[in-house]
């Protein structure tokens, strides 16, 4: 039995299940590959931004390095910086009375981790409901084929091994397709939000020490072998 098979001998509705089934099982397989092409293209940058970003020499340098930086991490300290030199173009009006520096960057930093997650979030929805569907669209390709089975007996008056073969191979090959459709898509699911989760981390840690940073002059060297002097902000508020 092979889906050859199915696509010369099924009706309308078998072909549309298995159609439905190879298009779900497509675009997992694809979500697959982004993902780890994603996750680890992330985990790389983070490390190579981390290291170049604290042993910049002062801010323009810093924020220079974010600028060329792929990474998440390089998005979030360019939006801190940016918000800070904002912030301080406009102490002075009304932005000034409205908030603190301190405040200010906290609600810019956390939208810059919001776009992060977001965009870590990409595709998981799909995964989702590919997983969850998946083997009903499969199951209902089943019953249809037992239903079409059940209508061959009571044509043929037989239930032998010949009249039934067919569309009972057809059902088992729809439980077979949306098994091989949702289970990837849940171990996807599943191994991305864990990834995920260990990336937020990262931003998380980052983004204290960016905060802490911003807000107090002081630089925290993550690289405890570097000669470098720590980043200063000083020069930010000429």
């Amino acid at each position: 039995m092979s889906l050859d098979y199915v696509f010369a001998q099924g009706d309308g509705v078998l072909i549309a299940v298995f159609l439905t089934l190879v298009l779900m099982s497509v675009a997992t397989w694809y979500l697959i590959l982004a993902g780890i092409v994603l996750v680890s293209g992330q985990r790389k940058a983070n490390r190579r931004f981390v290291e170049d970003f604290w042993n910049a020499r002062e801010v323009t340098e810093a924020e220079q390095v974010a600028r060329q930086s792929a990474s998440p991490l390089g998005r979030i300290a360019l939006a801190g910086i940016n918000g800070l030199r904002h912030y301080r173009d406009r102490e002075h009006a009304r932005l000034g009375d409205a908030c603190s520096t301190d405040e200010f960057l906290v609600r810019t930093i956390r939208n810059a981790m919001n776009s992060e997650n977001a965009r870590l979030q990409s595709g998981l929805a799909l995964l989702a409901s590919i997983g969850s569907t998946a083997p009903f669209v499969g199951l209902f390709g089943t019953v249809w084929g037992i239903y079409h089975a059940l209508l061959d007996i009571a044509a043929q008056g037989s239930a032998s091994m010949e009249v039934v073969a067919g569309p009972l191979g057809e059902a088992l090959i729809a439980t077979a397709a949306g098994l091989a459709a949702a289970i990837p898509a849940v171990l996807t699911y599943n191994a991305r939000v864990r990834a995920n989760r260990v990336l937020m981390d990262e931003m998380d840690a980052f983004a204290h020490d960016l905060h802490a940073f911003l807000t107090t002059g002081a630089g925290i060297s993550r690289q405890p072998t570097s000669n470098a002097p720590p980043l200063r902000v000083a020069a930010e508020g000429a």
